[in-house]
């Protein structure tokens, strides 16, 4: 009996241990949620890395200066079964998005939709 109950407990923290990283999501705190802004610009580059992709969009400020926004996207598997692959957006397409910008006012977003070069807007989470 001792033998299936230590089994039992082994099997316990295994599956707890394999689990765990599925919870150890961060959070998105640092973003406003609540709130959509609009950006369009040239795309500078795309990172498609886990856990997050990552568009660098260039974008005209209010004096016309071209700024860098980093804009930080869902998982490659996420955006995969989307229909999303990573040719669908490349550095020097002009895309529009509509994200979450930083609570602190700077210029970075967490991504909610993306309009790529002739497309249809779509989320991009």
């Amino acid at each position: 009996m001792k033998a299936v109950t230590k089994m039992l407990w082994v099997a316990t923290g295994i599956t707890t241990m394999i689990a765990a990283p599925a919870a150890a999501h961060h959070s998105h705190g640092n973003y406003d949620v609540n709130n959509y802004i609009e950006l369009q610009g040239q795309v500078s580059e795309l990172l498609w890395l886990n856990p997050h992709t990552w568009i660098y969009l260039e974008v005209e400020d209010d004096n016309g200066e071209p700024v860098v926004w980093a804009l930080e996207g869902g998982s490659p598997g996420a955006l995969t079964r989307d229909g999303w692959r990573p040719d669908s957006v490349q550095a020097g397409d002009e895309i529009k998005v509509r994200c979450h910008q930083l609570r602190d006012g700077s210029n970075g977003c967490l991504l909610g939709f993306v309009t790529p070069p002739g497309g249809e807007e779509k989320e991009w989470d």
